[in-house]
């Protein structure tokens, strides 16, 4: 491989793009053509117009997220945890001259299964910056990995971000609700709940009743219903690590919700860009590749 390379992040719905040499980026571009709104365009090229200038034949350009499902370009297998950390970039899926996809990762037992398919490249880049034993890697579907400094062990999956959606956007929850607005004191309070009561089914109509009756502002249920389910899953998933080293990898938003969650609980977390993981952990693939 040569010093020059182009790093992509192809999610359902977006499209990220890095055009680098050696460490160093160049230029980044971003497009809404997720595997899921290609409008007709096949994969090449959709990936031919974003990365359009920056390579010849020898640019290699390595990808990651859900442009390796089976909704994407073309199925990159998952790997089966546990998994050596440098087994990620040993096991790339060729689409086209010069061109792979990252493979996810599965667990696939009695007592859990779950895939990932993106956060397995921000999981490289984070055990570089921030070597832990536990990453809490929030978003629409929040992962909490177990590893160590060699392999990673295990990895769940939490719904919170989606929930939140579903609940505001497409339930009697969020029925009829004005514009809502931030407010970090009605996050506290919510969070304060979820952490004291994490068996949260009982209390979630208890939201739109609180609304309702007068005891919880309109325009504050957004918030209140996001700290009410960080909270309880915060408390449920900390309890199966509760002697371990948390690194949270995040946008600094969330990452900041899930660290004042946990930091209630006496927990201390050391924070990092997803943004900055991701790209951390594609070089070191391209760079091993190359060598």
């Amino acid at each position: 491989m040569t010093s020059r390379y182009i790093a992509i992040d192809w999610g359902s719905t977006n499209l990220r793009a890095w055009l680098y040499q050696e460490a160093e980026c160049l230029e980044s571009r971003q497009s809404e053509a997720g595997v899921t709104r290609l409008n007709g365009k096949s994969p090449q090229a959709v990936l031919a117009e974003i990365t359009h200038g920056w390579r010849d034949a020898q640019t290699p350009v390595v990808m990651a997220g859900m442009v390796g499902s089976n909704v994407g370009w073309k199925v990159a297998p998952y790997l089966p945890v546990p998994a050596c950390f440098s087994a990620i970039g040993e096991q790339l899926t060729a689409v086209g001259d010069n061109v792979w996809i990252i493979p996810g990762l599965c667990v696939s037992r009695d007592d859990n299964r779950n895939v990932m398919r993106g956060e397995e490249t921000q999981l490289l880049g984070a055990r570089e910056l921030s070597p832990s034993s536990v990453y809490v890697m929030p978003g629409t579907h929040c992962k909490w990995v177990r590893a160590d400094e060699r392999q990673i062990h295990d990895f769940r999956t939490v719904m919170t971000g989606e929930l939140h959606h579903l609940l505001l956007r497409h339930s009697l929850v969020g029925a009829g609700l004005p514009e809502q607005e931030v407010s970090s004191a009605a996050f506290t309070s919510g969070l304060e709940r979820g952490l004291a009561t994490p068996a949260i089914l009982p209390q979630l109509f208890e939201v739109r009743a609180a609304h309702v009756l007068g005891h919880l502002p309109h325009e504050l249920v957004s918030e209140f219903l996001s700290g009410l389910l960080i909270g309880a899953e915060v408390a449920s998933m900390a309890e199966r690590y509760s002697d371990h080293q948390v690194t949270i990898v995040a946008g600094k938003a969330l990452s900041g919700r899930y660290q004042q969650a946990l930091e209630a609980m006496g927990r201390k977390a050391t924070v990092i860009s997803g943004d900055t993981a991701f790209q951390t952990g594609i070089r070191s693939i391209v760079h091993a590749v190359a060598n």
